[in-house]
């Protein structure tokens, strides 16, 4: 008679490659979307790069507005992530720059430079709301890490709502130079843009 547990490992293992083969298709994804435009990939294209066929993609998501909604969900789970992390740090021009660098680095490893941020239009009203409110309070996260360095003298006395909006602006138009083949890697160019937007917030 087969031990309960057994049947407990092979569930989870399952799971696991289960989990490893959204990944996959999430990743061929945000690479499509970089290469052809979110509007011109196709599924085709997605199970193309992939080796499978379309049908095999249906038993993970349904549509491509859901391989979209999904890209936008765990870019975002990682920047609250992200943010939790830093809280540790103890100056708040230190917790800004970990912060830049990371951002930077999920434009770049994790949607593979793909221009998401641009596509939130796409997605479906319930969609379309839950990502931008996820997003507006990421900013006003930022946004009160910049009030509070502005408070304690860290930082000049600039407007937190247009410094917020450069740094945004900054981090999301990578989607549209960056390119995986060329010099520039996550770690340069996250280092450079928190010595530049973080460095030009600070008091000299």
């Amino acid at each position: 008679m087969p031990h309960a547990h057994s049947g407990v490992h092979r569930s989870a293992h399952i799971q696991k490659k289960r989990e490893l083969r959204r990944d996959e298709i999430l990743h061929a994804a945000l690479n499509a979307f970089r290469e052809r435009g979110y509007h011109a990939t196709t599924l085709d294209d997605i199970a193309l790069r992939l080796g499978m066929r379309k049908t095999a993609l249906y038993h993970y998501f349904p549509d491509k507005e859901a391989i979209l909604y999904e890209c936008h969900r765990a870019s975002l789970g990682e920047l609250d992530r992200i943010l939790r992390g830093t809280s540790r740090l103890k100056s708040v021009a230190e917790r800004l720059r970990a912060v830049v660098r990371e951002h930077v680095r999920i434009m770049i490893e994790t949607l593979q430079g793909s221009p998401l941020a641009f596509e939130v239009t796409t997605l479906s009203p319930a969609r379309q709301n839950e990502i931008i409110s996820a997003r507006d309070r990421y900013e006003r996260r930022l946004r009160r890490m910049i009030e509070h360095g502005i408070k304690d003298g860290s930082f000049r006395a600039v407007d937190p709502k247009l410094a917020t909006f450069a740094i945004l602006g900054a981090i999301n138009w990578i989607a549209r130079w960056y390119r995986p083949e060329g010099k520039s890697q996550a770690p340069e160019v996250g280092a450079e843009f928190a010595d530049h937007l973080v460095g030009g917030l600070e008091r000299t």
